[in-house]
């Protein structure tokens, strides 16, 4: 199972959880989230794949960060084209991987993802809230019964320290990993590692 760690900031904390394992770590370049990185952190992960998360940011500044930052994943969370994806997949250098993130409630969300079949690497499912992400709360995981996709898809919305039970009975053939953040948190931006450490203890290896 992929684990994604999202909304990093703080150097030390950023070694402290890549110590855990995880195999991708977010940093959010919105900078409505209270988790915005303003500054470029003192350390970045070394063993981890680097994901950028944007929201309708222009397309040069996307690739100028990541750049800046030597991103792995590109994941736009906001209502970014196709033509947007194809782009940044095309004229960024290296080619970044892409993440496209759907916010769900119903079946009928779930449709949102038929454009970006053969662009994204990635899709994330979210929970349809106030806030584009990091609102806490899940959404019917049943839902996604009715997704029929080829595009693997990380879970995300609301996961938290008690719910490693629910996650590792959770079954669909496209789900590929879980994304974590706001439920592990001390403060925003500055993640538990005890609580992670016990989840990620608490998690069978594949779903």
């Amino acid at each position: 199972m992929i684990i994604k760690v999202c909304g990093m900031r703080e150097a030390e904390n950023i070694r402290e959880v890549e110590r855990l394992g995880i195999d991708l770590m977010g940093f959010i370049f919105w900078p409505k989230s209270s988790r915005y990185v303003s500054k470029r952190p003192d350390y970045l992960p070394r063993q981890v794949k680097r994901v950028g998360v944007f929201v309708d940011e222009d397309p040069e500044e996307v690739k100028r960060l990541a750049d800046n930052y030597s991103l792995d994943y590109i994941q736009l969370h906001g209502h970014e084209t196709p033509e947007v994806i194809s782009y940044l997949r095309t004229s960024a250098s290296p080619p970044p991987r892409m993440i496209k993130v759907f916010n769900i409630a119903t079946e009928e969300d779930l449709s949102q993802t038929l454009p970006y079949e053969g662009l994204a690497d990635l899709f994330l499912f979210d929970t349809k809230g106030q806030s584009v992400g990091g609102n806490g709360v899940k959404f019917n995981w049943d839902v996604l019964d009715a997704y029929q996709g080829s595009t693997p898809f990380l879970l995300s919305g609301g996961i938290g320290p008690d719910d490693a039970a629910q996650v590792n009975a959770f079954r669909h053939p496209k789900c590929i990993g879980i994304d974590l953040n706001s439920r592990f948190e001390l403060s925003p931006g500055l993640k538990d590692i005890a609580k992670l450490k016990e989840f990620i203890c608490n998690l069978n290896t594949e779903i």
